[in-house]
């Protein structure tokens, strides 16, 4: 995963830039969880959005405009994301709310969910709340009407508990066992099939991190080996993703 925000913020705020690379380093776990809010019926999450750094070079003589504004609709492909930019820009003239956009995974600042008016992610808005007074802190949260909680300790995953080793795995991957192996036996063409992109199941839940999904597929004959319109195979979306517990299923 890409981990160089340098060009999209400035060296002068380091708590800033630090909030960018954590949220980089954790998307993958927003996605995981965004995957799976698709295939729920009743939905878990209270909105999702991913906040990207937006650049317009308006002459060569100067540095270039740089606004960071949220996305909704967020989609991603293991490389790209892509979504609805959900904020008026200030001084950028090339981006309009409103816009379907799509940026490399590089130019990602934030990412943040809700649920049951609970936070996870925000790092960037953590960063800013620090900053506050317990009046201004308790305003703000007001004002969005969420819990960011403390500041301090930020959420990563929805119902788990944060220590690392409890983030390998999400629970409906482990849930949805029996009922992926029951669907692909019923419906075999699916493991073969292809969308627009290239993306056969086997790509799409390396992508999302699970774990045990992707076990499945392979034990049921999903072919690791297929490569996607940009002839990436699903073993080059878990390194380029990070999910390192996946990598060891797809080299074997």
């Amino acid at each position: 995963m890409a981990d160089n925000l340098t060009f999209f913020s400035k060296a002068d705020n380091p708590e800033m830039n630090n909030a960018f690379h954590k949220a980089q380093e954790t998307f993958k776990y927003f996605w995981r969880e965004l995957s799976w809010e698709h295939h729920r019926i009743v939905p878990a999450l209270d909105l999702a959005f991913a906040k990207v750094a937006f650049m317009e070079n308006v002459s060569y003589q100067t540095e270039p405009i740089v606004e960071h504004m949220w996305i909704s609709e967020v989609d991603f492909d293991g490389y790209s994301i892509s979504g609805v930019l959900v904020n008026d820009p200030i001084e950028l003239s090339n981006v309009q709310n409103g816009d379907f956009v799509e940026v490399p995974l590089n130019q990602i600042s934030d990412w943040l969910f809700t649920s049951g008016g609970k936070t996870y992610g925000g790092f960037t808005i953590q960063v800013l709340r620090s900053g506050m007074d317990n009046q201004e802190r308790k305003e703000h949260d007001e004002a969005w009407g969420l819990d960011f909680g403390d500041y301090n300790d930020i959420s990563i995953v929805y119902e788990q508990k944060q220590r690392p080793e409890n983030l390998i795995e999400h629970p409906m991957s482990i849930n949805m066992k029996e009922s992926l192996a029951k669907f692909i036996k019923e419906q075999p063409a699916e493991l073969s099939n292809q969308d627009d992109a290239g993306y056969t199941i086997l790509h799409r839940e390396t992508v999302a991190g699970n774990r045990t999904s992707v076990e499945v597929l392979l034990q049921l004959g999903a072919d690791k080996n297929v490569k996607t319109a940009e002839g990436k195979s699903a073993l080059d979306l878990a390194k380029q993703v990070g999910w390192e517990q996946i990598i060891p299923l797809l080299e074997n």
